[in-house]
This record gives structure tokens, sequence and C-alpha cells, in this order.
């Protein structure tokens, strides 16, 4: 993307380019593994792109039951759907609109199962395991953290599953690599392999981190093979979401203000980290900014104007709304654009209209270099929101 000042700010913008270059490592690793790899909307879920994801990929997990119908409507095949409850009200909901439903214990499966029935759709149910082993490090992020409410523990399962219960569901990543996973799999094996005979199908979750530089897919293959020659009647599935993503496309903001307190220089823009960024602030991460350095964020501290080093600011009034520091080659001024890389995994999906802040255009860069703004934001959106 070289010529910024026809995009909007802000605005997401992804690049097909590198989104086709994800997708088919993806669907390489799933044919040579002899698995299936779907796309996890709780990541991602700019659905007017799903034509492209439609060429390397047959389906979606969903967590909602909007996510469900999305995938129902827009991508045109039914969803895997895991939530941690199901409600009378929401449950034909999800009948309707998924072919496979994993529950988060027993008593919801007990409740809704006869529902699942009784209807004429054709649903595989499993349930939610929970092999108490995560490398996450981050407890935000850690589903397997001591008194988790996900999933159930090998003691809380019958020696014979109960009628109905198709597959199990493990989900113990985040942003991991292939040896994490290896590592995972010793204890789901060693804790539930004992069931397996019972299912058809083991769905082994998100954060298979794949296309990212450094992931060894050589070793998830070799593993996955494994895995399917050990257990040959299993279907193995596996729902990444930031690895469909991954690196595809940037968040581009303006400057609009720059702001000096205490020696400390701050670089306001008209994007927000706590609206459209929040993973920035509940990680934390510092994200790469185009054209500018990393630093600690303590260097931003009396550092001189001509080191070129800025806190960036967002534009709510929540204190916090700011990430430091870092340092440019010029000075920066009002108009002047900031480029956020890979800010299309869990930014979208997560935007919220805190303080009633705009929310950036959602755009596609296709292969032939022309830019397609697919959705842009106004009083309507915020107001219907409220309303």
């Amino acid at each position: 993307m070289s010529d910024l000042n026809n995009v909007p700010s802000p605005c997401y913008v992804m690049e097909e380019n590198l989104l086709r270059k994800n997708l088919s490592l993806i669907k390489h690793v799933a044919e040579s593994a002899g698995v299936e790899i779907i796309l996890a909307f709780k990541a991602f879920a700019m659905w007017k792109s799903f034509p492209i994801f439609r060429e390397y990929i047959r389906s979606t997990t969903a967590s909602s039951v909007y996510e469900a119908r999305l995938a129902f409507e827009e991508f045109g095949s039914k969803a895997h759907a895991y939530s941690p409850a199901y409600t009378e009200e929401n449950f034909p909901d999800f009948l309707k609109y998924c072919d496979h439903i994993s529950f988060n214990s027993l008593s919801q499966f007990y409740r809704f199962y006869p529902m699942a029935v009784e209807s004429k759709e054709h649903v595989s149910c499993g349930i939610r395991i929970n092999p108490e082993y995560s490398e996450v490090k981050t407890e935000l992020y850690n589903p397997c953290a001591p008194g988790t409410r996900f999933g159930i523990t090998a003691d809380m399962l019958p020696d014979k599953l109960p009628e109905g219960i198709d597959g199990f569901h493990c989900h113990c990543h985040c942003e991991s690599d292939s040896f994490e996973l290896e590592r995972t799999l010793q204890h789901i094996e060693e804790k539930f392999s004992r069931w397996f005979p019972q299912i058809k199908w083991l769905n082994l979750g998100g954060g298979h981190l794949m296309t990212r530089k450094d992931y060894d897919t050589n070793h998830l293959i070799r593993l996955l093979k494994g895995l399917k020659a050990r257990y040959p009647h299993l279907q193995i599935i596996l729902e990444p979401g930031s690895a469909f993503t991954w690196q595809t496309g940037t968040l581009v903001a303006s400057v609009v203000d720059i702001v000096e307190s205490r020696g400390i220089r701050t670089a306001i823009l008209d994007v927000s980290f706590t609206c459209h960024m929040p993973d920035c602030l509940e990680m934390p991460y510092q994200p790469q900014v185009r054209g500018a350095e990393s630093l600690p964020a303590e260097a931003v501290k009396n550092a001189s104007s001509d080191m070129h080093i800025y806190r960036l600011g967002g534009n709510s009034c929540l204190s916090g709304d700011y990430m430091g520091s870092w340092k440019f080659d010029h000075e920066l001024r009002v108009g002047e654009r900031i480029i956020f890389e890979d800010m299309i995994h869990y930014t979208m999906v997560k935007t919220n209209m805190f303080n009633g802040i705009h929310h950036p255009s959602i755009a596609l860069l296709h292969s032939d270099n022309t830019l397609e703004i697919f959705k842009t934001f106004d009083y309507s959106d915020y107001k219907g929101r409220m309303s």
C-alpha cells in the first residue's frame, strides 16, 4: 500500500495478497495433515471478504447466535458452535444455523440435547474438556487457569459417555506454536484418550498461530498426522482465529494534535486504543508503527525534542487511552499519517463506541492495487446502538 492519501483516516485496510498467502498456507496444512481448519469469527468477521475465504476453507466457528447466523447467511455453511451457556431463547437459533454444537458442561448438555433430538436439524453434539494444562502466560487469555469456567475435567466424566456426545472440544492456546500443541496433546491424551473410541471428532480449538513467520508448519503437519494415525476414526478440527488474518493489514490513523506535559510529548490521533485496539491495553502489547522504533515506555520521559520520541494518545476521554513510546526519524506534524501494523485480527471485532468515538472505515486493498471501501460509519451507527 503506497499511496496512503487515498485511504480515509481512520481506516482498517486488509490486503488481499497477504490474506491469500495465509489462506494458501492454512489450506496446505489442512490437506497435508488430513484435518479440517475453520475460521473463528471471534477473531475476524469481515463478511464482505468471505468470498475469498470460501476458495480455501469450508466452515467457520461461532460463539453466539449472531456469529452463527453470519456463517449461515454470508459464509454459506453451517457453523461449529461453542458457547459457555445456551438458553431456551437462543438454542433453537443455534440448531438452525449450526451443524456442530459443543456444550460447556454436562448440565447444559442434558438440558438442551433433547431439543437437538426433537429438532429437524442434523446436529452433532460435543462437550468441552479441560486438560488442566495451558502455557498461556496472560491469565486474561488462559482458558485453563485454576477455577476456569470453561469445560469439564476428566474426573467429572462417566466411564460411558452420555448418548449423543459425538466429540470433544478443547481450547488451550493463544498465539501458540506447534511444540506447545505437542505438549498439550500429551496431557489431552493422558487424561481423555480412554474416551476417544466413543467419539467421532476432536476439536483442538484455536490459538494455533501457523502463519507466523517462525512457526514450524512441517512439525505441525507431522504432529497432526501422528494424532490421526493413533486415532484414525477421529475427525480432527482446528479453529484458529489470528492465523487467518495475521499480518494482513493495517490501521491507518492521523495526528490531530501534539501536546506536551512535564517533558512527555504525546501525539494525539484520530483513533483510540480503548475503542479500536483494546488488546493493546488488555494483553498488553505495544504494536508496531510503520517507520518508527518501539522503545520502552519510560523512554518518552524527558526526551529532547530532537530525539523525536512520542507517546501515542487516543481520542477518548479515558485517561489511560495512550501507549508509548515510539522514536520517529522526524518531527511529527498535525495531519501526518500513523500506520499501525497487523491490526486486522481481534481489532474490528472488538471495536466499541465508548464516548461515541467514530469507528475507522473498513477497506480491502485488492490484488490489482484498487482500494474497496466496505464500510464507513456515521452518527446513525452510534445512535442505533444507543437506542
